[in-house]
């Protein structure tokens, strides 16, 4: 019999999505790993709608709930029945994401040690062509009296938990899961197993500090706990470096992944950690960089450019793709009136097209001065080096569902964020007034030029002095 305790859980929801959908039903079997302590379930009142959908699968429907407990009024008996255990479900990120998001919603961080058992089908079972809850139910030949309900599939996972536990190797393969790969004998000498699963699985920065608190290291990710695991499972000199000086591990949960971004790279260049190499860099291999010609005329190019292309050259702007430094160009030389072949948006010989259309005064074909000409470009170069034409917001998730993160974008450099209630309604400049100053880089503004190509869902921009986009 293994010493740990499991709590098997399965949940049924009006959707795919933890941040928008809720738990209608759950049910959570205590497990030692080789046969059930005791079961516990329940209908959830979702205060919203079940769509027609949910309720074909699972046959829960809105009258069912109606009189059901509010999650709020079962989240201390979840609390007490998971308290030192590991939460065990099929497909566990699911099922866990929800949890988190609902105790979210009531301001407490819930965390769990967690075990998959589609990842544990795998490794125990390798050669399967689908390790889903109804493959593993057929081919173990396990009986489901309700399938798509709470408690139903919780034994149908019990079963399959207590069968891979069984198997031989089965209990090393689910510790050695657990542990994300780590063992004890990895971690620092004074920063130990309990104290890395006191950390959070959130997005935000994280430091590492030294035996007089110095800060030795400054990272970021989307889930600071797994990837403070993955630094010391890896074998590496910078591994080893923080194994022999770590004291201890601290965290700031920033919640949006850019907010993330820009703290790491303000705090490396604050504190210096003597661990952090040089700023993590960004892709960015496009270019705008400006010379001057044998005629004396200030030329742009927007190119693709190597380190050590770069180093010989007058780079004025970064950006991740071809199409947006060409666009940043097009803008320029639209803006300062300059020579469409001066600016290499068009190639070959004599007068430009834009010439002909009188956006162009005759660089291209001697009618204007390189004095002349070289004002506007002066002028374009300074431009250039602003990394965004307009003043606006970001919208991002914060910490928990009840706040949003702000980052503000002014003077076409980052100038700072903060947090705002998740409330509707707000007008840009009362999002302003919550952020808290930050003085603007050169990496800080390739880190949200680079967010913005990504295009992450939830993210919304809201120009300064204008409608939300």
């Amino acid at each position: 019999m293994t010493a740990e305790r499991y709590a098997i859980v399965d949940i049924e929801t009006t959707g795919g999505k933890a941040d928008t959908h809720r738990i209608t039903e759950i049910a959570i079997i205590l497990h030692d790993g080789e046969r059930i302590l005791d079961t516990w379930e329940t209908l959830v009142n979702p205060e919203t709608w079940i769509p027609y959908g949910i309720t074909e699968l699972t046959g829960i429907s809105q009258e069912m709930v109606q009189d059901a407990p509010k999650f709020y009024e079962i989240a201390r008996k979840i609390l007490e029945l998971t308290e030192g255990a590991i939460l065990v479900a099929h497909n566990a990120f699911f099922d866990y994401s929800f949890l988190r998001e609902e105790f979210a919603r009531l301001g407490y961080t819930f965390s769990r040690r967690q075990l998959c058992t589609v990842r544990l089908g795998r490794k125990t079972f390798p050669g399967l062509h689908s390790y889903s809850l109804d493959n593993l139910i057929a081919w173990m030949g396990i009986t489901v009296t309700q399938r798509h309900r709470a408690m139903g599939d919780a034994l149908a996972t019990a079963e399959l938990f207590r069968r891979i536990m069984a198997q031989q190797g089965g209990a090393q393969q689910a510790m050695a899961m657990l542990q994300m790969g780590l063992k004890n004998n990895r971690l620092p000498e004074h920063f130990d197993m309990e104290r890395l699963l006191q950390l959070p699985e959130a997005c935000g920065v994280y430091y590492f500090h030294g035996k007089a608190g110095e800060v030795l290291y400054v990272g970021k990710s989307l889930n600071i706990r797994k990837r403070i695991a993955e630094h010391f499972a890896n074998k590496t000199e910078k591994t080893r470096k923080l194994r022999e000086l770590t004291y201890d591990i601290t965290a700031e949960v920033t919640g949006s992944e850019l907010v993330a971004l820009l703290l790491e790279s303000a705090e490396i260049k604050r504190l210096r950690p003597s661990v952090n190499r040089a700023q993590r860099q960004q892709s960015f291999p496009y270019a705008i960089y400006v010379y001057t010609d044998a005629e004396g005329f200030l030329r742009f190019e927007a190119e693709r450019l190597s380190i050590v292309q770069r180093k010989k050259l007058k780079v004025l702007a970064e950006f991740p793709s071809m199409q947006a430094a060409r666009s940043r160009l097009e803008w320029a030389s639209e803006q300062f009136e300059l020579c469409r072949r001066l600016t290499g948006l068009h190639a070959g010989k004599g007068a430009c097209f834009q010439f002909h259309l009188q956006k162009c005064k005759g660089a291209c074909v001697g009618r204007e001065s390189p004095e002349s000409y070289n004002e506007r470009a002066l002028a374009t170069s300074e431009a250039l080096q602003v990394g965004f034409e307009e003043d606006f917001l970001l919208l991002e998730r914060g910490r928990s569902p009840q706040e949003k993160a702000v980052v503000l974008v002014e003077g076409g450099h980052f100038a700072g964020y903060g947090y705002v209630s998740a409330q509707e309604g707000w007008s840009a400049q009362e999002l302003r007034q919550a952020i808290r100053p930050m003085k603007g880089t050169p990496e800080a503004t390739r880190i949200i030029q680079a967010y913005l190509h990504r295009k992450p869902a939830g993210l919304r921009k809201i120009p300064l002095h204008g409608a939300s986009e």
